[in-house]
């Protein structure tokens, strides 16, 4: 396994949105074990390939304490179920250091492959909801900023710009 480099805000690589995986083989297995290595090292609780700049439609979440929950999320589709919005703090891996409030459907109906390619599908609320619609942003090239006002994301990218300016 490998720690992948994690893309940050606001590389025009995180705007690519994501292909489908047609075959989950050992290369696609592969991919999700150093996703989640990544993912556990940064530390976070979720990653898309596209975060790692690999465009393919996988997402790795896990939001146990422990990390032993680990979800594998392979061409996912979501229905919302509950349009009421909620609304959260959230971060990135790809935006370190910024939290903000973001607003999304409350419940969700996901469907998926998992690491093994069968097919899955469950209903998620709270935490792990805005997980997975986080995460299926970055497959369509999105990010949490761009719920923001201008003047935010603009004050955000700037600040990280900076921050990326004095580390090379």
């Amino acid at each position: 396994m490998a720690i992948l480099e994690i893309l940050e805000f606001p590389d025009p690589r995180l705007r690519k949105r994501a292909e489908p995986v047609e075959t989950v083989d050992a290369t696609t297995m592969r991919l999700v074990d150093d996703m989640f290595e990544t993912m556990y090292a940064a530390p976070g609780i979720g990653l898309a390939a596209t975060q790692v700049d690999v465009h393919r439609r996988i997402i790795v979440i896990d939001l146990s304490e422990e990390k032993n929950q680990p979800l594998v999320l392979i061409n996912p589709e979501v229905e919302v179920l509950d349009p009421q919005a909620e609304t959260y703090d959230e971060g990135c891996l790809s935006v370190p250091g910024f939290y903000e409030t973001v607003i999304r459907p409350r419940a969700i109906r996901v469907t998926a492959q998992d690491r093994n390619g069968e097919q899955q599908e469950f209903e998620a609320e709270g935490l792990l909801a805005v997980c997975v619609q986080h995460e299926i942003d970055h497959l369509d090239g999105k990010l949490f900023v761009d719920y923001l006002s201008t003047v935010k994301r603009q004050r955000i990218r700037n600040k990280l710009l900076k921050q990326q300016r004095s580390k090379a």
